[in-house]
């Protein structure tokens, strides 16, 4: 097929995350205010959309408080710099069974909430954009599954749908965005979707290009997505996004290296993600402008 280059880019910034790295990288952002200030700077350096997690201050560790993130959106909103806020929606589905040998009981780890609790803080803090991880799968660790039902996303689309908040739908594999048409055909989620490609993930799609341009070509052509891959290949990705025709996502979230032996910072790999993209010949969308591409509104929290 003939490349169909994006000329005008967006770059979301994935801040934090929720996974083990905060002992791996100081420049992991733990407290309300070190994701903010982290955030902040992403979007100086050309980030149009920041996408937040929340941490425990003090151990690091995932949190679903709704205080944590009042504190992040507050503070993000609060400042002179303007950016879309993306808050994640994906936590509440974490199923870690017991073993091979006594899967029951559910092991340390287990977070299963309903769709209201798993979208309390998203109905709070009102961002434009949250996300929507449109599947259930084996998620790297031996007994952990990442579940998300189709009738907890359907609950879930509906919910983020009457809020006016826009889903980022989050494809981990062909048959997530498969799933994700059939709600778009239902009505759950609007026509206009946003898709984020997620590659190389254990245990969903790898990031070989072959696997890539699937995922690609299974994205209908009226919505709008973006690709990101992880560790080293983070920044390749950014390259073949944009020469796919999409958009690119860059952050601790997925990759914690500028270079080998060298730690990022968020505002270090979004400025890498500029430069890819300008040399390519491209643009560098602001947050003005992405508002207006994905028909978002800015609004005041409940």
């Amino acid at each position: 097929m003939p490349l169909s280059m994006n000329r005008d880019v967006f770059i979301t910034c994935a801040v934090t995350g929720s996974g083990a790295t905060e002992d791996k990288s100081p420049q992991v952002p733990r407290s309300p205010e070190q994701i903010a200030g982290s955030a902040i700077a992403a979007a100086r350096a050309g980030a149009a959309i920041v996408h937040c997690h929340v941490r425990d201050p003090d151990t690091g560790a995932p949190r679903r408080d709704i205080e944590l993130y009042r504190e992040v959106t507050r503070r993000i909103r609060e400042s002179e710099v303007d950016v879309v806020l993306n808050l994640t929606a994906g936590m509440g589905g974490d199923l870690v069974f017991g073993g091979v040998e006594a899967p029951l009981p559910l092991a340390a780890g287990t977070d299963m909430a309903g769709a209201s609790e798993r979208l309390a803080h998203v109905a709070a803090c009102l961002p434009e954009i949250c996300t929507l991880d449109c599947g259930t799968m084996n998620f790297a660790e031996s007994d952990y599954v990442m579940t998300n039902t189709p009738g907890m996303l359907r609950a879930m689309g509906r919910l983020m749908t009457e809020l006016g908040v826009k889903p980022e739908i989050e494809a981990f594999d062909t048959g997530h965005l498969w799933f994700a048409r059939q709600l778009v055909s239902e009505g759950v989620l609007r026509p206009d979707a946003l898709v984020q490609l997620c590659m190389g993930v254990p245990w969903g799609a790898p990031d070989d290009l072959n696997t890539f341009m699937a995922m690609v070509n299974n994205v209908p052509g009226d919505w709008t997505w973006s690709a990101f891959s992880l560790g080293r290949n983070e920044m390749p990705y950014v390259a073949a996004s944009v020469l796919a025709g999409g958009n690119v996502r860059v952050g601790l979230e997925d990759n914690l290296m500028l270079r080998k032996g060298r730690l990022a910072t968020n505002a270090e790999l979004v400025e890498r993600a500029v430069t890819i993209i300008e040399a390519m010949g491209a643009t560098v969308m602001g947050p003005a402008a992405v508002r207006r591409k994905l028909n978002l509104v800015r609004r005041d929290p409940q």
